[in-house]
């Protein structure tokens, strides 16, 4: 059966994610050690016995949890589970980087540093207070769309991640993005809420973050991926390392289009998705837009052997 591997955004990170892949495999710990120096701190202490409120800050998160994510990846190939026993990667915006790095195409100081300026740039784009996240739960694409365009009224109001056939998620402006709550509850929405983020991520808004991240990209080594990696973007496979370069720019203001992703890699064929990293977000997702699809999470120790068990002959 063919697969995908598919890295986790922001929201996954829990205090002690990884540490029993770095007690149980030195390749996962090397990954940590890796970060650690490229970072100039110890992420790794805040990660495994910090306080989740100071992990939470996007600068930390961001890195933190491709750091997880790679730990697992080295865990799952000192198993003998490579990423060619993947047919496509993918992640979760932030997760991008995760599937790069996963796949060879960029390395993992590189990840870290440029995750470290994304978190920084994405926070101080929009001053505290200005910007609004919220979750559109049982409407599709189009109608949370048509919510966010009535509520603008002249300011930014967008969808940004599009995760499932029931779950959109808009940004912007605070003001806006309340309306659009209203509105959305009289269109039919089985709930509008929003969400405790610090900044209105993928919309208009975060361009100066954009601009930010098309500068360091331009200093980074990037490669073409081992396997080809489902941009959030374009919703289809991209191997060219300018092209990619240029979409995780776009990426920052962009909507996130992981429903589209996820139902694309099916029809090429994917049967099963494995969830690199911290938590079981996408893999709920996952099942949402396609209920054929089969679905294991690989973060834990246990769930790395299990994983290489299933996928050895």
């Amino acid at each position: 059966m063919m697969r995908a591997f598919v890295f986790p955004g922001q929201g996954a990170q829990a205090i002690g994610m990884g540490r029993d892949l770095a007690e149980g495999w030195p390749e996962a710990a090397s990954v940590f050690e890796e970060v650690d120096a490229a970072l100039g701190e110890g992420l790794s202490a805040l990660i495994w016995k910090g306080d989740a409120e100071t992990l939470t800050l996007t600068a930390n998160a961001q890195p933190a949890l491709m750091a997880t994510s790679m730990a697992a990846m080295a865990a799952l190939r000192a198993e003998g589970v490579g990423v060619e026993a993947a047919a496509f990667v993918a992640g979760h915006s932030l997760g991008e980087y995760s599937a790069l790095c996963a796949a060879g195409a960029i390395g993992v100081g590189d990840a870290a540093r440029l995750l470290r300026l994304r978190g920084r740039a994405m926070q101080e784009a929009v001053p505290v207070g200005v910007g609004a996240m919220a979750a559109l739960l049982g409407l599709g694409l189009d109608d949370a769309r048509s919510v966010a365009e009535e509520a603008a009224a002249g300011e930014v109001c967008e969808a940004a991640n599009d995760n499932d056939p029931g779950q959109v998620v808009i940004s912007g402006h605070r003001g806006a993005v309340e309306r659009a709550v209203e509105i959305a509850n009289t269109r039919g929405a089985k709930r509008a809420v929003t969400l405790p983020v610090s900044a209105p991520f993928h919309c208009a808004l975060m361009q100066p973050a954009a601009e930010a991240m098309a500068a360091a990209l331009e200093e980074v080594d990037l490669r073409s991926p081992a396997v080809p990696l489902v941009s959030n973007v374009r919703a289809e496979a991209v191997t060219e390392p300018d092209e990619i370069r240029r979409l995780l720019v776009e990426q920052v203001t962009g909507t996130v289009r992981w429903r589209e992703s996820v139902a694309w890699m099916a029809g090429q064929g994917v049967g099963e998705i494995w969830e690199i990293g911290a938590g079981k977000a996408l893999s709920g997702m996952a099942r949402r837009i396609d209920r054929a699809l089969a679905t294991r999470t690989v973060g834990t120790a246990e769930e790395v052997r299990a994983a290489a068990a299933a996928a050895l002959p």
